[in-house]
């Protein structure tokens, strides 16, 4: 501000630079995501969470890549992460039983992003004795399916994959 009080040339220039550059983002021609990404490397399986409350626990975790198919910019995109129960006694054949979502995940390696990591914070639980693969192999082990949905800004979510988890034990 100068002495009058009133905005220097110095605001209002950066203003209109600020202005351009945000129309030129919003410029930028839409992406199908559902065409363009593509989930690679993908693997899954259930982490032994520790103990809690004397109880030995296991998580559904899954690891991934999302590659782009195209030369095309795009920006960093949201994803959710949802682990549904599967089987045939639930309704529709699968439930929801968590989700995480991550906010800006960017493609830090060209045309892919960086290794992405995600687990449940919900599982399953099992009185000792009793081994985390006895815990796979028990009679209640209601089995699970990852599903990963991804975003631009105000875009609709997208189903990149949908998998599901086999029982066996994974390390992180």
């Amino acid at each position: 501000m100068n002495r009058t009080g009133q905005p220097t040339r110095a605001v209002h220039r950066t203003a209109c630079v600020l202005i351009v550059a945000s129309l030129a983002c919003a410029c930028s021609p839409p992406v199908d995501l559902k065409q363009s990404l593509q989930v690679t490397d993908l693997t899954s399986g259930w982490l032994d969470a520790g103990i809690v409350d004397g109880k030995n626990k296991l998580v559904p975790t899954v690891s991934f890549r999302v590659r782009k198919n195209i030369e095309q910019e795009i920006r960093p995109i949201s994803l959710n992460v949802h682990f549904k129960r599967v089987g045939p006694s639930l309704q529709g054949g699968e439930e929801e039983f968590d989700e995480v979502f991550l906010q800006r995940v960017a493609f830090s390696q060209g045309n892919q992003t960086d290794p992405i990591t995600v687990q449940s914070k919900a599982g399953y639980t099992g009185e000792q004795p009793q081994s985390r693969a006895a815990m796979l192999q028990n009679s209640q082990f209601v089995d699970m399916r990852v599903v990963v949905f991804a975003k631009q800004s105000s875009s609709q979510w997208v189903e990149l994959t949908r998998h599901d988890i086999p029982r066996q034990l994974v390390t992180h």
